[in-house]
C-alpha cells in the first residue's frame, strides 16, 4: 500500500474509533469520512461495508482481550468473586463503544459474521478463563463459554442501552455467576 493510502487508512480507522465511541456503531460512515478529511470514495476503498470497517476499528481491542483475562485469572478471592470480576471485565470490554456490546453478542458464534474473529477471541477468553476457574470444581458441569458470552452480553446491552451505572450492573453479574456456580 502506498504511503499515502496507508496515511488515509489509519486516518479512517482511528475517525471511526472516536466517532464510533462518541455515537455507536450505527453512525453514519459520511461523518466517519467527512471527520477524516477524506472522501466517501476513499472510505469504501478500504473498508466496502460497515462491518469491514468495525473489525479494523476493533483489532487493538484483541489484545486488549488478551491482557485482561491473563489478569483475570491471576485474581485472588473466591469463585463467586473471581467470576463476578472476570463478568465484570468482560462488559467493560464489550462496552467501550455505544452499541458494541450488542453488535458483539449478536454475531457471537455466527461464523459468517465479519467480525467473528473478535467474537472468537472473546470466546476465547471466556473458554480460558471458565476453564481455569473450573479447574477445581466450581461450575456446574453443563457451563457452556459460548452460552456465558452470550449471557453477560446481554446484561451488559441492557447496561449499554439503558445507560445503567456499574452499581446497577453488578447484582445481574452476581445473579449470572450465581447461576454457573457448582453447588458445594
Amino acid at each position: 500500500m502506498r504511503a499515502d493510502a496507508q496515511r488515509n487508512r489509519d486516518k479512517i480507522v482511528e475517525t471511526a474509533r472516536e466517532v464510533f465511541r462518541d455515537h455507536g456503531y450505527d453512525a453514519s460512515l459520511d461523518l466517519v469520512a467527512k471527520q477524516a478529511g477524506v472522501g466517501a470514495g476513499t472510505l469504501y476503498r478500504h473498508f466496502p461495508t460497515r462491518e469491514t470497517l468495525l473489525d479494523a476499528v476493533m483489532q487493538s481491542w484483541v489484545d486488549r482481550v488478551d491482557d485482561t483475562v491473563g489478569k483475570a485469572l491471576a485474581r485472588e478471592g473466591s469463585p463467586r468473586e473471581v467470576l463476578v470480576g472476570w463478568f465484570t471485565d468482560y462488559v467493560s470490554l464489550i462496552s467501550l463503544h455505544k452499541g458494541g456490546p450488542a453488535k458483539l453478542t449478536c454475531a457471537m458464534g455466527d461464523e459468517a459474521s465479519p467480525i467473528r474473529t473478535k467474537c472468537q477471541a472473546l470466546s476465547a477468553a471466556m473458554t480460558r478463563f471458565l476453564a481455569d476457574l473450573d479447574s477445581d470444581g466450581a461450575l456446574r458441569a453443563d457451563v457452556d463459554p459460548l452460552e456465558v458470552c452470550r449471557l453477560v452480553g446481554g446484561v451488559a446491552t441492557v447496561a449499554d442501552q439503558g445507560e445503567l451505572a456499574a452499581s446497577v450492573v453488578r447484582p445481574m453479574l452476581e445473579v449470572v455467576a450465581d447461576g454457573l456456580l457448582a453447588s458445594r
